[in-house]
């Protein structure tokens, strides 16, 4: 079992690139919210690399759930490029990779997950601190996700307040019947260095129609 842990979990490497001075997130939240998080989340999300550089984290897919609407709902998002899981596969590896991109002022998120046949999905998004909220979450073909965050019991948890289409320099939001519905994102600390990562989806009408969670540990920067 321990030499199992050790080949999902491979030690951290080195880096002179870290730097634990990025506010971007905490400049969403109040400071007493910020100084309620366990250490180890607000040193993960304050740190910042140089452009383009980027901080992988490996990790194992251990719960997941995708309602009969919530297929349907992944399979039209491969229209815009995927960025919902397609299936609920679980005991698979995941990879995320952050990558700073000074171009947005933002970073660009990269998931990595194994399927029980065929090749890994890979979802691109790019989260810019831009709009409404604050943040964004961007999805590609001028779609965006506005992004509240918040800390809850310990963990900090993100939450979608709307989507909309960004085209010729506007804004245009999406009614709620042409979205899957409100996203929450949970980051929490398990401690030694890993933290669970979980999505879900709850639709107005169809109720929850995804789940995942994994676990990660920091693999290399």
């Amino acid at each position: 079992m321990a030499s199992a842990r050790h080949r999902l979990f491979p030690a951290p490497s080195p880096s002179n690139t870290r730097l634990h001075d990025d506010r971007r997130f905490h400049a969403l939240l109040p400071d007493a919210d910020w100084g309620r998080l366990p250490v180890s989340i607000w040193q993960r999300f304050s740190k910042r690399v140089a452009d383009g550089a980027t901080i992988i984290y490996v990790g194992e897919i251990d719960d997941a759930y995708l309602s009969r609407a919530g297929w349907w709902f992944a399979q039209a998002a491969r229209l815009i490029g995927g960025p919902l899981p397609t299936s609920d596969v679980t005991g698979v590896p995941m990879l995320v990779a952050v990558t700073e991109d000074a171009a947005s002022g933002g970073q660009i998120w990269t998931r990595v997950s194994g399927r029980a046949h065929g090749f890994p999905q890979v979802i691109h998004s790019a989260k810019r601190f831009a709009g409404p909220t604050g943040l964004q979450e961007y999805l590609g073909f001028g779609l965006c996700m506005e992004l509240r965050i918040a800390v809850v019991d310990g963990a900090l948890v993100f939450r979608s307040t709307g989507y909309a289409i960004e085209l010729a320099g506007r804004r245009l939001p999406l009614p709620s019947w042409l979205t899957p519905g409100d996203l929450t994102v949970i980051h929490s600390d398990l401690g030694g260095g890993t933290f669970r990562f979980a999505l879900e989806i709850v639709h107005p009408h169809l109720g929850r129609i995804l789940y995942q969670s994994a676990v990660f540990r920091e693999a290399s920067s």
